[in-house]
């Protein structure tokens, strides 16, 4: 049965976080599968955010390959401590850019994205997949998308 996820187009950043994130929560809820959630996720990142690109690269021996996402082609393969995504993947933490083009070694997937967040999710110790938000505006991202992100980061480990 699909689902559909209901934002106010009206509401307030923090206000369409904070009702998105109890819509994915529900959304994951009783599925086991792994890609299929990330590909939900993503979807509803994109589109209850308005987001430019939201996608999930993983972990898979020493690079980082892509999963799941919504938005314009993207990078397959990414190295550890290259660009935004392999920075966070190689600090094991929430890496904010607000503009790439200053970010030392920024891997540029798309010309069209001007502002980063991403986010490691944890598992038995080590990162196991990142969560990659772009924007096609500069400074776009703040401390309330790293606190509701972060938050659906526990989520998504919760599926690991």
């Amino acid at each position: 049965m699909a689902e559909e996820l209901i934002v106010s187009n009206t509401a307030s950043k923090e206000e369409k976080y904070q009702s998105l994130i109890p819509q994915i929560e529900a959304l994951v809820t009783g599925e086991s599968d792994l890609t299929a959630n990330l590909a939900n996720i993503a979807a509803a990142l994109k589109y209850g955010m308005d987001f430019f690109w939201v996608g999930f690269y993983l972990v898979k021996d020493d690079e980082l390959v892509l999963g799941p996402f919504q938005g314009p082609i993207a990078c397959t393969r990414i190295r550890k401590g290259k660009g935004v995504c392999g920075t966070s993947w190689e600090k094991a933490e929430t890496v904010l850019v607000e503009n790439v083009d200053e970010f030392p070694g920024h891997i540029a997937c798309s010309s069209d994205s001007k502002s980063e967040i991403v986010l490691p999710a944890m598992k038995d110790g080590e990162v196991a997949l990142i969560l990659d938000v772009d924007s096609d505006k500069l400074n776009d991202f703040d401390a309330t998308d790293q606190q509701y992100l972060e938050q659906l980061m526990r989520v998504v480990e919760g599926l690991l």
